[in-house]
């Protein structure tokens, strides 16, 4: 397949997925990859793979599962090195090396284990609005500790069964568990206008469902929430008990990193809408035993601990809030993300 601005790169390993990879149509340039995230696909870079500066080389790939590459199954027992091996084979094919690595939500997660398994690959690091390094659920405190062994609290038994099925049953409509009305209610503080919802709410609609992908598979755990991570699909590859990368302050060398998140996000903070203790804590899951047994996961108290660790190890951050956006500050507010990130981009460009 290929189509405009893009083209399905082929691999010769049959564990890997051949990769649908957007372009912006440059040649030659230092390689800018973006990373979209859960429930999307390229197509929410493609406005900023448009405006990337003179000198750099966009390039966003559609992660196993989603938009246009094939549909492999999902083994989150790796984490997200599945994600992470189909981009690096991927690159490999286009004959790319050296890269600058933007990842988003769960691409976030997915850009800290590629340079955690390819450091000397990474020019720099964006995060936006990335998930925790400890995964996202089933964890207490900036450390990042498991509240119970086996993850409760995690993984592909903690979405709303309706999304999921209004996902599987392609919903354009409005519906409270419409991918269109998750979207405006999660992904953006306020939707923005100008913006082409029905493209956006498409990309989504690729998002493929099962055990094998979104949401994955789950078990039955003895405690509350009675749910703990499976061993498949999307939710599991970030599941605590499957997921780590706090391992990228060891790394060498060590890649300058911008983090860059949305004042509101609900989908990402200390007290994620998402969150099974948040939505215990307000009377939505019953039984919630309380603060002190099964607490909100501080997200991004984790996150910044982990920088805090990998700066004072020899690397550098800037953390970027941008106060009035929410999960997706690239497409909510593109001025102030791209003057972020393309300065950054400028200042860690050889």
């Amino acid at each position: 397949m290929s189509t405009e601005d893009g083209l399905l790169v082929e691999v010769a390993d049959p564990q890997r997925a051949d990769t649908f990879v957007r372009h912006d149509g440059r040649d030659t340039g230092e390689p800018v990859v973006l990373v979209h995230g859960n429930i999307s696909s390229s197509s929410f870079w493609v406005d900023t793979l448009r405006a990337l500066p003179a000198g750099l080389r966009g390039l966003a790939p559609d992660l196993r599962g989603f938009g246009h590459t094939e549909a492999l199954p999902i083994d989150a027992a790796r984490g997200v090195r599945d994600f992470v091996d189909d981009l690096h084979a991927a690159l490999a094919a286009l004959e790319i090396s050296r890269c600058h690595l933007v990842g988003w939500s769960m691409g976030g997660g997915v850009a800290m284990q590629y340079l955690l398994d390819h450091p000397e690959l990474v020019a720099s690091l964006t995060l936006v609005n990335p998930v925790s390094p400890f995964g996202y659920g089933g964890t207490r405190g900036p450390d990042g500790a498991l509240i119970a062994a086996d993850g409760r609290g995690a993984g592909g038994g903690t979405v709303n069964p309706d999304f999921v099925r209004a996902l599987a049953e392609g919903d354009t409509g409005e519906g409270p568990s419409s991918p269109r009305s998750v979207m405006r209610a999660l992904y953006f503080a306020v939707p923005p206008a100008g913006v082409d919802e029905d493209a956006l709410v498409a990309s989504m609609l690729t998002t493929r469902v099962g055990d094998d992908f979104y949401p994955g598979d789950a078990v039955a755990a003895d405690g509350w929430p009675s749910v703990a991570p499976g061993g498949r699909g999307v939710l599991n590859t970030m599941a605590p008990t499957h997921f780590d990368v706090s391992g990228i302050v060891a790394v060498d060398p060590k890649p300058p990193v911008l983090w860059v998140r949305g004042g509101r996000d609900l989908i990402v903070s200390d007290s994620a809408a998402l969150d099974l203790a948040v939505l215990g804590s307000g009377g939505a899951i019953p039984g919630w035993p309380g603060e002190a047994e099964f607490p909100a996961q501080p997200m991004l108290a984790q996150t910044r601990a982990v920088m805090e660790r990998y700066e004072a190890a020899g690397g550098s951050f800037t953390e970027v809030v941008l106060d009035e956006c929410g999960h997706s500050p690239h497409v909510e507010d593109p001025a102030a993300f791209r003057r972020a990130l393309f300065g950054f981009l400028a200042a860690s460009s050889r």
